[in-house]
């Protein structure tokens, strides 16, 4: 009856042993899957946020691109002659300037 009864505990050992590993296992299983969601979810900002800013290095370049142009344009004799005339109110020397009459 004694060799019964150690067996009895040995089985019993047994299963609370492998029980406890299962929900271990499970437990484990669970925060991984759980973890798994949240990486998801930071993985689609990421992708989100990288689109803004590749949307935002996109219009700096073209911004960039319109003031190199811009600033080819402002040091051309055009340009110089445009703001002699309209801020300064300056003449080239074959122009005449009209006024109206104010009556």
């Amino acid at each position: 009856m004694t060799a019964r009864r150690g067996k009895r505990k040995k089985n019993l050992n047994g299963s609370l042993t492998l029980a406890g590993f299962l929900v271990i296992v499970g437990l484990a299983a669970g925060v991984i899957f759980n973890n798994t969601k949240d990486l998801k979810a930071r993985e689609q900002t990421y992708i989100l946020r990288e689109q803004a800013l590749e949307a935002d290095i996109a219009d700096e370049e073209a911004r960039r691109k319109t003031l190199e142009e811009r600033k080819k344009y402002v040091t051309t004799d055009r340009y110089i002659k445009e703001v002699a005339k309209e801020r300064l109110g300056l003449l080239d020397p074959d122009e005449v300037l009209l006024k109206e009459n104010e009556n």
